[in-house]
């Protein structure tokens, strides 16, 4: 990074258009900006780590579900799949601080239009690599931000988000793991010859969508955001042998996890410093004296006249020479 501040170019992924803009808001890009990291993510604990249903009856057949419907075993409220959720927000973060501090090392004030991304590393199992690319920009003026700030926001987005009275704080990534066994209410909507609402799946896919929001709020809310723009949503559902049914014997029964994970940028309120009203010149029409002399006239013959308007109109006539 010394070395390409120090050679005075730069590179970015930006188009005119967004090169443009940015410049429009008083910004200039000084340079692109990546972190990364390569995480191994290995199941372990009871019921391999974040796959536990958290329901006393699976493995005991259907009938024993019947009693009651199968809980949603929830990332953001203690389940076993809350220290998983917990390995890819600290991935995330790793790969975004080292990609803000490349941004401070270029001399930037904040990141535009970073993308991140999360694929299998190349011939290695249960490892993931964390990416997060993006442009570090600097503002003209003398004021430095505390923190370089992180968005998702392409070149155009940023400058409207500045233009109208908003400024992007940080990047955030919200995510949830739901696990519910397939009770027997769950076998029998599926297996129903009539078009019906499978419950437990609508809560599940419901119930994680909603977690991974609320945790992208509280991010938000963390950073002294007032608002959250989304990039992303999106939604992964499979299914698994259910454990605690297999530690029963019982291996015929099945759970289904869903995992949900949205993006989006937090943004706060800025109050730019307002100038001074300007002064209207207004410049009479004809000759000054001559309306003066009118103005004072009507003073004098008037009941009401002020006599220290009077006085002010007749000394500032004499200046005239009339």
């Amino acid at each position: 990074m010394a070395e390409v501040r120090a050679s005075g170019t730069w590179t970015s992924a930006l188009s005119t258009s967004e090169f443009a803009a940015i410049r429009s808001v008083g910004f200039e890009p000084v340079g692109q900006v990546m972190g990364s990291a390569v995480y191994h993510v290995g199941r372990s604990g009871r019921y391999w780590g974040y796959h536990d249903c958290l329901f006393p009856g699976a493995g005991y057949g259907f009938s024993f579900g019947n009693v009651g419907n199968a809980p949603i075993a929830v990332s953001g409220r203690g389940a076993p799949s809350a220290a998983l959720v917990e390995v890819f927000n600290k991935a995330r973060r790793t790969a975004l601080d080292r990609m803000t501090a490349e941004c401070s090392a270029l001399g930037g004030d904040g990141v535009v239009a970073a993308e991140l991304t999360m694929a299998p590393f190349i011939a290695q199992p249960n490892c993931l690599e964390f990416k997060v690319i993006g442009t570090a920009v600097r503002a003209q003026g003398p004021v430095r931000p505390k923190h370089p700030f992180t968005s998702h926001l392409d070149g155009q987005g940023f400058a409207k988000l500045l233009a109208s009275g908003w400024v992007p704080v940080e990047l955030l990534v919200g995510m949830s793991i739901g696990v519910r066994h397939d009770d027997y209410r769950t076998q029998s909507q599926t297996y129903s010859w009539q078009n019906v609402e499978v419950n437990g799946w609508s809560e599940l896919v419901h119930e994680i969508r909603s977690d991974a929001r609320r945790q992208l709020q509280l991010q938000g809310a963390g950073q002294g955001g007032d608002a959250v723009i989304m990039a992303s949503s999106e939604l992964r559902v499979w299914r698994e042998s259910c454990m605690r049914a297999r530690n029963r014997n019982n291996s015929e029964q099945e759970d289904h996890v869903a995992e949900s994970t949205m993006v989006g940028t937090t943004i706060a309120r800025f109050r730019a410093r307002q100038e001074p009203p300007r002064t209207l010149s207004v410049m009479p029409l004809g000759d000054r004296g001559e309306l003066l002399r009118r103005r004072l006239a009507a003073v004098a013959s008037s009941p009401y006249g002020d006599r220290s308007e009077y006085r002010r109109l007749e000394q500032e006539l004499s200046e005239l020479g009339g």
